[in-house]
């Protein structure tokens, strides 16, 4: 007697890495969708309300995530300001900025911190996921 295949699931997981991620975003829906879907991938998401907070929740804990995703334009420490206090104090990491708008000045300032991507909003899950799978 054989028994019935499993149901497929709904989402399957990205194979590979499975990533802990710090999400700095002010936007409380893009923050939603982010965490929807990289839990759904088995990535686990902690979320920041901004780079002031999300620069403390990585000061208390530096070895706790291993990817930072953060948005540019946020109040009390916008994302540029986030990644440079990351590289003081000599954060390992992978960082990957998203921003509806960036000057070239301030992508080059990026670069020049060593982000591992910028990546333009709105950004779909399924952009996301092929990005973490090259990283």
């Amino acid at each position: 007697m054989s028994l019935p295949a499993p149901k497929p699931s709904v989402r399957s997981p990205t194979p590979g890495r499975k990533w802990r991620i710090l999400y700095a975003e002010d936007v409380r829906e893009l923050r939603e969708v982010a965490r929807l879907a990289l839990t759904l991938d088995g990535h686990s998401i902690e979320c920041a309300l901004d780079g002031k907070l999300a620069l403390e929740r990585v000061t208390g804990a530096p070895d706790a995530f291993d990817l930072i995703i953060t948005d540019h334009h946020m109040p009390n420490m916008n994302g540029l300001e986030f990644v440079e206090q990351l590289r003081a104090m000599r954060w390992p990491g992978k960082i990957i900025v998203f921003s509806s708008e960036l000057k070239s000045e301030v992508e080059k300032a990026y670069v020049a911190h060593c982000v591992d991507r910028v990546l333009p909003k709105p950004i779909f899950p399924s952009e996301l996921r092929r990005v973490l799978a090259e990283l």
